[in-house]
């Protein structure tokens, strides 16, 4: 039997100091595809490359039950600016390793060997996704199209992040 799609809430977070609504290509990819796929968007956000601006905007989603995913784009680099893995760190529940080990295994048919200095990353955190990818247009269109389109589609099948979200959330509330 065929599972349906079930829509689900995603918060969009473009880390940049330099990108405005209009030529955030790689945030606006994301709301595009994820649009496209069904999903609705919850928020749509640019904010500066500082930690605790970044921490203040994923904590916030995080805790509001009505966004299910958080994608970021931004700031997964190894500059000192490039800070938004450390900005999520205190608020990781689970790390999901495997996602920045694909997406780094996917990157490399693309960029090669320069694939290794992404630190694109994914964690639960409470009852909320969070995906962190890079800036670049061209990798948000690799993570979004090769592996969170499929991923965050409860359709997928042996299994995806969409049908293990109800579990998430009964166990997270000690049901």
């Amino acid at each position: 039997m065929e599972r349906e799609f079930i829509p689900i809430n995603i918060a969009v977070l473009t880390v940049s100091d330099t990108r405005t609504m209009e030529n955030d290509t790689s945030g606006g990819y994301i709301v595009q595809r994820m649009t496209e796929a069904g999903h609705r968007i919850a928020a749509h956000v640019i904010i500066k490359d500082s930690e605790v601006g970044i921490r203040a905007q994923l904590a916030q989603w995080i805790a509001d039950p009505r966004v299910d995913v958080v994608i970021a784009t931004g700031g997964t680099g190894v500059t000192p600016r490039d800070v938004t893995p450390e900005a999520l760190a205190p608020l990781v529940t689970k790390h999901i390793p495997g996602f920045g080990e694909l997406f780094r295994q996917l990157s490399f048919a693309d960029i090669g060997a320069a694939t290794i200095q992404s630190r694109a990353d994914a964690a639960l955190c409470g009852q909320t996704y969070v995906f962190l990818l890079p800036g670049s247009t061209g990798g948000v269109k690799l993570g979004i199209d090769k592996i969170l389109v499929s991923q965050l589609d409860h359709r997928t099948k042996p299994c995806n992040f969409v049908m293990l979200l109800p579990r998430i959330k009964n166990e997270q509330k000690g049901t």
